[in-house]
């Protein structure tokens, strides 16, 4: 029979059909019952204290998870979960349009490449995006992300406005796309708009490509309450900010956007790229005498509610005083990888106490294994040795410290009650595939770093979102439908 039922959000509202795996059959009983169902039983699954067996699950109304209980027996009627059950990963930085554009950067120019020529390549190809070009790609994107494992992102959303850098009628048009490519595969979203307004530090003039970017702050916060209003009382959305970096703001409009924030939210996330570049931290250093990291932990209340993205160039200072605020470290290392951009002195961070969370960014990979392989896999080519990220120096499993570390930075960044399987926290579940050849055999001491370490294959089989169904058997119902839309989108943008 079939074994789950999928939800999925739509614009209209919740749309509810049963979907029936692979290896099985259903009658239109099966499927009512499964729809109705509340209750399931996974023989392993990673709590907050760690892996536990016969682990009974009861979801809310709301899609939390009213109760959750180890050493039980299944009743006949409880739907029993065919692998291993882990918390869904936060992807906590992204900029989905980026998606389509990967793989378009990677030929050399006449000068020495850097992410500064690979921003112009993008500011180039963003100048034909469209809200509904906007939307497809985000949906293709999500369904990408839902099948690898993500099941929230925080979306770094700076582009608001038309190709000549007028605002559309509705100010928070693009993000309302956004907004709906989320409800449309289901997935988990903060979003998070971005106050832009100069091109480089201490107030310069922005430049013609990033005309579709800027707002000053009465602007921006007017677009901050409309997608405030588009998304208030839905537990599977938040709204944060985002100041883009020391470069697009100033002191006074940074504050602004806090101001506003705080008026609706005094817990709300606060995210922001700092100090991902050589150039920028020199840039910043001839404008102020400062550091990025070091100028904003002076000038700015940074707390838990921030994430700091990337934070690539550290002093041991910096980095101390980093893991002392609470912030997020808000860690890319494929985009980072790709970009040129360095390595996260993550060791030190990590011994001073710091929180970080994982981010696919650009979207040139969309895999939290390849985020958290990467990451560690970074500092073992820096250090000349393995196993670099164990919590414990004997004995410690560097997947099992990896995943859980990210699961709680991923959630404080987003704002939210996710990256944990216990009672209050959203139903964000995913089920992997006990016959995949990579997870063979591993029990609880080896399973995250089976799954981290041991393969490129896939082995994510079912996903829950805030108590749905979103992916079932590695699928995702509407896939074939958001897949041609995004090629459609493709072929035009490309043609």
């Amino acid at each position: 029979m079939a074994r789950f039922p999928v939800c999925l959000y739509k614009p209209q509202g919740l749309i509810s059909t049963p979907a029936v795996g692979r290896h099985a059959t259903a009658s239109p009983e099966d499927g009512e019952q499964l729809m109705t169902s509340r209750r399931y039983f996974a023989p392993l699954a990673l709590l907050p204290d760690g892996w536990a067996a016969d682990v009974l699950l009861v979801l809310g109304p709301q899609g939390e998870l009213e109760s959750v209980s180890a050493g039980e027996s299944p009743a006949e009627d409880v739907q029993r979960l065919d692998g291993p059950v882990i918390p869904g990963m936060p992807n906590l930085h992204s900029h989905a349009f980026q998606r389509a554009m990967a793989g378009l950067a990677e030929r050399a120019g006449v000068e020495e490449d850097s992410f500064w020529t690979w921003r112009e390549v993008m500011y180039g190809f963003l100048q034909r995006l469209g809200p509904e070009d906007v939307q497809a790609i985000a949906a293709q994107l999500y369904v990408e992300m839902l099948r690898a494992g993500y099941t929230a992102v925080g979306e770094f959303h700076y582009l608001h406005h038309d190709p000549d850098g007028r605002p559309y009628a509705d100010r928070a048009e693009m993000g309302r796309r956004i907004a709906a490519a989320a409800r449309e595969t289901g997935i988990g979203l903060t979003l998070l708009p971005v106050l832009y307004g100069f091109g480089g530090f201490g107030g310069q003039a922005a430049g013609h490509g990033q005309r579709r970017f800027l707002n000053d702050p009465d602007g921006f916060l007017e677009i901050l309450h409309l997608l405030h209003d588009e998304t208030d009382g839905d537990p599977q959305m938040r709204v944060g900010i985002a100041p883009h970096s020391l470069r697009a703001v100033t002191q006074d409009t940074m504050q602004a956007a806090l101001s506003g924030l705080d008026a609706i939210a005094a817990d709300a996330p606060v995210h922001s790229h700092v100090a991902e570049q050589r150039k920028e931290v020199e840039d910043c250093i001839a404008w102020c005498a400062k550091r990025p990291v070091e100028w904003l932990l002076e000038s700015a209340e940074v707390d838990r509610r921030w994430c700091l993205v990337h934070a690539t160039h550290l002093t041991e200072d910096e980095t101390r005083t980093l893991a002392r605020s609470g912030a997020v470290a808000g860690l890319c290392p494929t985009t980072e990888a790709n970009l040129g951009d360095g390595l996260f002195p993550a060791p030190e961070f990590l011994a001073a106490g710091g929180t970080f969370g994982i981010g696919s960014d650009s979207h040139i990979s969309v895999s939290p294994v390849e985020e958290l392989r990467w990451l560690e896999y970074g500092q073992r080519l820096v250090h000349l040795r393995r196993n670099v990220l164990a919590t414990a120096k004997a004995g410690g499993s560097v997947g099992h410290a990896l995943y859980v570390a990210a699961l709680r930075g991923g959630a404080q960044a987003m704002g939210r009650p996710i990256g944990r399987i216990e009672a209050g926290a959203r139903a964000d579940l995913v089920v992997l595939d006990a016959d995949a050849p990579t997870l063979a055999g591993r029990g609880p001491e080896t399973l995250l770093d089976a799954l981290i370490f041991a393969g490129n294959a896939n082995p994510v089989r079912h996903v829950m979102v805030g108590g749905t169904w979103a992916i079932v058997d590695g699928a995702h119902p509407e896939e074939a439908r958001i897949l041609t839309d995004y090629r459609s989108t493709l072929e035009r943008l490309t043609a």
